[in-house]
């Protein structure tokens, strides 16, 4: 049940029967040949497709994230780590504010982190929601899945690289790229990033056969489902 095609009577509807609710969580940043958008792609879509049998509104991804690192590759967006924790502030106060208690947070990107820490500083706020930050892409299943693929699976490669996120006038190269030295990175600044990382994949295949993506993905999904499910706390 996607938000946007739902109107205000609709979630008042929703609401008399259920106070469930998910909020992706993505990025707007450099995935070498990959869209520029593929954090928020991924995060929304296994989100909607988790979400749809249970009937649960889901939210538009939120399309920007922090990636200061990434500053040097034109189209990349970063926020301050004090504006994203202030936007997810209060998209939580107005989801609660409709009636919303039990909301689950779908990230699609690493660097957005702090939002799960501050998940907890707004249950202690208020005592009535639960708030679940669940990071898709790596949650125990999904990302056996991907290990028992290649155990190279990082950003902006193989792993990120499925039929929706891909672009028709960018194919993925063939073969493996080298990887890089991720503990020289972290300790650059967005000039040298770009440096090191060249066309922005952090080495490996930059393409798996489609039938192994697909497996990854019905992992992400049914993961991403039972953590809306629950168990959640009793109210």
């Amino acid at each position: 049940m996607r938000v946007a095609e739902s109107n205000w009577s609709d979630i008042e509807a929703y609401l008399r029967r259920d106070d469930r609710c998910v909020l992706p969580f993505g990025s707007t940043e450099q995935h070498a040949g990959l869209s520029l958008s593929v954090d928020a792609i991924l995060a929304e879509r296994v989100a909607v497709e988790a979400a749809e049998p249970l009937g649960v509104p889901v939210y538009p991804a939120m399309p920007f994230g922090l990636a200061p690192y990434f500053a040097a590759f034109p189209g990349s967006v970063s926020l301050r780590v004090e504006t994203l924790l202030a936007v997810a502030r209060d998209v939580v106060a107005s989801v609660a504010r409709s009636g919303f208690r039990r909301i689950l947070i779908v990230n699609g990107h690493g660097g957005n982190a702090p939002v799960g820490a501050l998940a907890h500083d707004l249950m202690a706020e208020d005592p009535r929601l639960s708030i679940r930050f669940h990071n898709w892409y790596n949650a125990p299943r999904t990302w056996a899945a991907a290990m028992a693929v290649d155990p190279s699976g990082s950003h902006g490669n193989w792993m990120e690289n499925f039929p929706w996120t891909r672009l028709p006038h960018a194919p993925a190269p063939a073969g493996r790229k080298p990887p890089v030295d991720g503990t020289l990175l972290k300790a650059s600044a967005p000039a040298q990033v770009r440096e090191i990382l060249g066309d922005g994949s952090y080495g490996g295949p930059w393409q798996m056969p489609d039938e192994a993506m697909a497996r990854i993905w019905a992992e992400g999904v049914a993961e991403t489902r039972a953590a809306l499910e629950g168990p959640w706390p009793a109210r």
